[in-house]
């Protein structure tokens, strides 16, 4: 008992939030697990961190709770307002540009990395991804959070361009 106390072996490995997406010809997937933890401890299992933002456009959120929910709450404002003012859908790349304004303008003061994914009619389905820092780049699938790390060898080895849906969903 006493070493595996020492030795910090007493439970299941902790692997930190694990979110991912990945596009296609007609669409995104998306993917994330249900766990919000402070340190060590789970303080919820069932957590939802994907939350749309218009129709047809979502986000993958990491880092804190507290501050990824306002700002995707903030986006999903101004593309409300964009939507209504041009009678238009907004688009993907609008979407993540406006989560990179709030994150880099913020930087100094949250603790946020965001996949922004989905569809629109002018470029088909894209992924975003915004690491900490506010940093947007477009890529064929992004993955994220502290537990990404355990993935990474995985996404390298198993993605293939042009995937289909049903691919997308065994990778």
């Amino acid at each position: 008992w006493y070493q595996r106390r020492v030795r910090g072996l007493t439970g299941e490995h902790m692997t930190g939030t694990t979110i991912m997406a990945v596009e296609f010809a007609d669409g995104v997937v998306f993917g994330a697990d249900s766990r919000t933890s402070t340190g060590t401890y789970v303080a919820n299992r069932v957590t939802d961190k994907l939350t749309q933002v218009a129709d047809k456009i979502y986000c993958c959120r990491s880092g804190s709770a507290a501050d990824t929910q306002a700002i995707a709450d903030y986006v999903k404002f101004y593309l409300d307002l964009q939507e209504n003012e041009t009678n238009e859908e907004p688009t993907v790349e609008v979407a993540s540009r406006i989560f990179q304004m709030m994150c880099y303008h913020n930087r100094d003061m949250l603790s946020a990395s965001i996949i922004c994914a989905g569809w629109d009619k002018t470029n088909g389905g894209q992924v975003y991804c915004l690491p900490l820092g506010g940093m947007c780049v477009r890529m064929p699938f992004a993955i994220g959070g502290s537990g990404s790390t355990y993935i990474y060898g995985h996404c390298d080895n198993t993605y293939k361009t042009g995937m289909t849906e049903e691919q997308c969903l065994k990778f």
